[in-house]
């Protein structure tokens, strides 16, 4: 008779956390689908002072038994006499949970499948253990938490949980915990009726006839969010005839936060993706692309009928550069305050304007429970879209920014001589074109990110603005890029920019840059040295023959800029990865250079420092198992901290045989004009 090799998680956290309710409550759900046992740590503890050797009973009599299939035989130790009680048993299961102090100590997790740990304040910690024990605890509270703190002072169970609770922030829900245990890879085989449960969500739209000042609708709705994202096409209005800008990018702007019953925080760091949801944090240790391929990679809902855009619910937010270490290239050296390597919110409700139609969709999702959240939600943006907003234009700023002194991280020389050396190794043959990179920088008191944000989306609109605000940072971006669009059928598209001029005030000075930007040799090899990099990136995940060039080279007009573009479009191969297909393209070719991997290690060595969010993507990950992203630049990232925020602007440029260095440095200077304009700036005269 074959072994039943159980699923062993561990419920730990101190005494009073809360563990022993949620691991009873949480055993209640999963039986629904499968056997469990549950085993106490508080029967096998050796008496007052018996934590240490009763985590060795544990690991010895009941984990290794259970891990090798087998009963766990061992001792109850009986309170009253002070000493070993009865045999016990305890039988195996589909699942085995193992709660109390120690149960996740260091030397058990190498047998766990997974550890959830239960986080709580000390005094309500106290006052729980108390209130379930009785006063015949009392006396031996001190000595017991003495020995946890000591046992915790050279083991850190919570570090290493997968699941974090807290325990008495929020009343810890078991659903919720069920709901995080069924991300983990390692239960995802044996939990699937419940991640089945997953997808049994319906999508609600609501349309308004309604044409909304959307600043003023952000602000109303989502000012006080503390994770938020506003995909903006802020250049709605529409662009002047003749600018070459292709229709309907700008149709859509999307608003949403981590709100509600099914709001979700996504931050990746280093290997590790941290899933926040009220009081349980889930930590997935595997690839990014291989997390979103699990939450994003199949189509869950239908795009609602009437609604034309793709987005229905789903994950929005950006994918930093250095996710390129899962792409092909190298991780760079780490910073100390470097923001996290992506960071997204799972919208479960969320507004979407269609600026063509002048109508206005507010989606929600349900399970089909009453949720008196979701109604009150609806009620508030149905108010902030009906209240009288003000005229058409910018929002009046609430208060006077400071205006910000930057400072660059390479001075002109400096930045020159990076270009020689990216030049040197185009000449040794180790690539072909080279888009080097440097940054803005300043700190500045008192900096609201969202009114900086205003005044960028005022001074330069763009097709892929957006607007991410997390705890602790935002990125504010006016960029014209997109860097690849999935549609739910499988239509891809990418539209790379290579090839820049500044805008003139002077017409004819402003149509005689334009021409120069349309008949430049240099800037039309740079455009077509990605376009081909592209085609390449897409053909790994579409239908043979579907790849196409169906613009080369074309040139849009923007408030401050004019651009070089080029659209290539291919079919998806069925049964392709979804996710695989943004790995593949990632990095977007337009911000490395070709071929992308040698290259990525060139720039690696030139610049030496993270890109973080800038020239990664940003936009959503839809139910629909659509995406749209964009190239995060034209950006001001905004870091909080005890001495201000601190405000980074990357700028850069494609390097190629023929670039001239003095060319390139003034294409930074224009490319960093909008940002700094619109922030009352100037570029560094340092750096010059």
């Amino acid at each position: 008779m074959s072994s039943l090799m159980p699923l062993l998680i561990a419920v730990d956290g101190r005494s009073g956390a809360g563990k022993t309710t949620l691991a009873l409550e949480l055993a209640a759900l999963l039986r629904e689908h499968h056997s469990v046992t549950v085993f106490h740590l508080e029967d096998i503890y050796p008496g007052w002072d018996g934590l240490d050797d009763g985590i060795a009973r544990y690991v010895e009599r009941v984990l290794l038994p259970l891990r090798s299939g087998r009963p766990a035989r061992w001792n109850a130790w009986d309170w009253e006499e002070g000493r070993d009680g009865p045999e016990r048993t305890t039988a195996t299961a589909e699942i085995v949970l193992l709660e109390g102090v120690g149960s996740a100590a260091a030397a058990a997790r190498v047998h766990l499948d997974a550890v959830i740990w239960v986080e709580a304040d000390a005094e309500v910690r106290h006052r729980t253990a108390i209130g379930r024990d009785g006063e015949t605890y009392a006396p031996f509270w001190q000595r017991w938490a003495d020995q946890e703190s000591r046992w915790l002072a050279g083991d850190d169970p919570r570090e290493a949980a997968d699941v974090v609770v807290q325990g008495h922030l929020n009343a810890p829900s078991p659903r919720s915990v069920r709901l995080a245990l069924t991300a983990l890879p390692a239960c995802a085989v044996l939990l699937a009726p419940e991640r089945a449960g997953r997808r049994g969500l319906t999508l609600d739209c609501e349309r308004i006839d309604a044409d909304p000042e959307p600043a003023a609708l952000f602000r109303a709705l989502y000012a006080g969010s503390a994770a938020s994202a506003w995909l903006d096409s802020s250049d709605a209005a529409g662009a002047p005839e003749g600018t070459g800008a292709e229709p309907g990018r700008n149709r859509f702007s999307i608003m949403a936060d981590a709100g509600g019953a099914f709001g979700q925080q996504a931050i990746h760091r280093d290997g590790i993706t941290e899933i926040s949801a009220g009081a349980v944090t889930t930590r997935i240790r595997e690839p990014f692309f291989r997390w979103l391929d699990d939450v994003w990679g199949r189509r869950a809902v239908r795009v609602p009928e009437g609604l034309a855009c793709e987005f229905g619910l789903g994950w929005l937010g950006y994918l930093g550069y250095e996710l390129k270490r899962e792409t092909g290239g190298n991780s760079s050296p780490p910073a100390a305050d470097a923001l996290p390597d992506s960071a997204l919110i799972f919208a479960g409700r969320a507004v979407v304007i269609d600026h063509a139609e002048g109508a206005l969709f507010l989606l929600t999702l349900t399970d089909g429970r009453p949720d008196a959240e979701r109604e009150a939600w609806l009620a508030q943006a149905r108010r902030a879209v009906a209240a009288p907003g003000p005229a058409p234009g910018p929002v009046p700023a609430s208060a006077p920014l400071p205006v910000p002194s930057f400072a660059g991280r390479d001075t002109r020389e400096e930045y020159l001589a990076k270009i020689r050396r990216a030049q040197a190794e185009i000449a040794d043959g180790n690539t072909y074109e080279v888009c080097l990179t440097t940054s803005l920088s300043a700190v500045v008191e008192q900096f609201d990110p969202l009114q900086a944000y205003l005044r960028l989306r005022s001074v330069s609109p763009a097709p892929f603005a957006h607007y991410l605000r997390f705890p602790g940072f935002a990125v504010a971006s006016t960029s014209p890029e997109r860097f690849l669009r999935l549609t739910s059928d499988g239509a891809m598209r990418a539209e790379p920019i290579k090839g820049t001029r500044g805008r003139s005030s002077d017409g004819t000075e402003d149509a005689a840059l334009l021409e120069d930007l349309r008949t430049s040799t240099k800037d039309r090899a740079e455009n077509i040295m990605i376009v081909d990099l592209l085609r390449n990136d897409l053909s790994h995940h579409a239908v043979p023959g579907s790849v196409t060039v169906s613009r080369l080279c074309d040139v849009e007009t923007y408030a401050t800029v004019h651009q070089m573009v080029s659209t290539i479009d291919a079919r998806l191969r069925p049964g392709s990865a979804r996710a695989g297909v943004v790995a593949s393209a990632f990095p977007a070719g337009s911000m490395t250079g070709a071929p992308k991997i040698s290259t990525m290690a060139i720039l690696d060595g030139l610049e030496q420092v993270p890109r973080g969010p800038y020239s990664g993507a940003a936009g959503y990950f839809s139910l629909t198992g659509a995406t749209d992203l964009a190239v995060v630049i034209r950006t001001l990232v905004l870091r909080e901290d005890d001495g201000g925020t601190h405000l980074t602007l990357g700028v850069g440029g494609a390097i190629t045989a023929d670039s001239d260095p003095e060319d390139e440095w003034n294409e930074v200077r224009t490319k960093a004009r909008g940002v700094l304009s619109a922030l009352g700036a100037d570029f560094p005269a340092a750096s010059d």
